[in-house]
């Protein structure tokens, strides 16, 4: 007598189970794209570490290998040679040597 009953509890449980799977489901089929955010505003005058972090897509405090890292993967997609600007492309370097600790100047040579 009670094995009919759990077998149904267990038939229902499972079709709720699937039912709510099958909204969840479209629920998330039908959301909205998720749009990227990327800074807003220009280059400052003289770049900051925050800046060069935001520039290069790392944290100001990330290991130099890292840096590295970041800096050639946004050169080759930035690189005069292949499309880019010359413009952006000496923002690239001043903020990964300002990310190394190597500027000396202020600004960029363009």
């Amino acid at each position: 007598m009670g094995t009919p009953l759990l077998a149904g509890l267990a038939v229902a449980a499972a079709a709720y189970a699937g039912r709510y799977s099958i909204q969840a489901w479209q629920a998330f089929k039908t959301r909205p794209p998720r749009i990227r955010r990327f800074y807003e505003g220009g280059f400052q005058s003289a770049m900051t570490r925050r800046e060069a972090a935001l520039i290069l897509g790392v944290r100001e405090s990330m290991p130099v290998d890292k840096i590295r890292e970041a800096h050639r993967r946004v050169m080759v997609a930035n690189h005069p040679d292949a499309g880019g600007s010359h413009y952006l492309a000496s923002k690239i370097n001043e903020a990964k040597d300002m990310m190394l600790g190597r500027t000396k100047g202020s600004g960029s040579a363009l």
